[in-house]
């Protein structure tokens, strides 16, 4: 069933606002899933620090909410790997609450972040995508991911070995990227 998108709003999130639900729905996706390969619950003190990254990185932080203002899902983006040739490339994650999945809440959002990125001027997009969760998988195939890595075996959560996916998605920007 397709969600009507008129009383749904893209936002930026802020900590003040955001923290408490962002966290809310990270540890029901760490308890219930394997969408993060965490394995007990975050504090709520553990969103000044990932706010902090977010603002120190310029990465947005973007969500979805409905008519009463409650965050119904976001998403991030922040550093692909610490090296500076690694400058234009970014690895985005995407959460949306429970109650609200199959709606095309995640897909508004992968499109808000891809834009974002090119906005910033980066050059490729990656996700890291558990190989079982189809939903994920054929979102980022949608909007022209590419599947260009599968590590086989490398997390552990639920009693048994997980395989990480990996996609990307190559923007044509910046338009003149440079050493250094």
């Amino acid at each position: 069933m397709q969600k009507n998108f008129s009383s749904v709003q893209l936002v930026t999130c802020d900590e003040a606002t955001y923290a408490s639900a962002i966290v809310a729905i990270l540890n029901d996706a760490i308890v219930t899933s394997t969408a993060l390969y965490d394995y007990r619950p975050r504090p709520p003190e553990a969103m000044n620090t990932w706010f902090q990254a977010k603002r120190q990185g310029n990465f947005p932080v973007l969500g979805l909410v409905d008519d009463s203002q409650q965050l119904l899902g976001f998403g991030s983006y922040g550093t692909f790997r610490a090296w500076p040739a690694y400058k234009y490339t970014v690895e985005h994650s995407i959460y949306i609450r429970a109650d609200q999945r199959s709606n095309g809440y995640g897909k508004t959002l992968l499109k808000a972040l891809v834009e974002q990125a090119k906005q910033q001027n980066y050059h490729a997009l990656i996700g890291a995508i558990d190989s079982q969760n189809q939903a994920s998988i054929a979102l980022h195939q949608q909007l022209g991911f590419q599947q260009v890595g599968l590590f086989p075996q490398i997390g552990f959560k639920f009693g048994h070995w997980l395989d990480v996916a990996f996609y990307q998605l190559t923007l044509n920007t910046p338009l003149q990227p440079q050493d250094g």
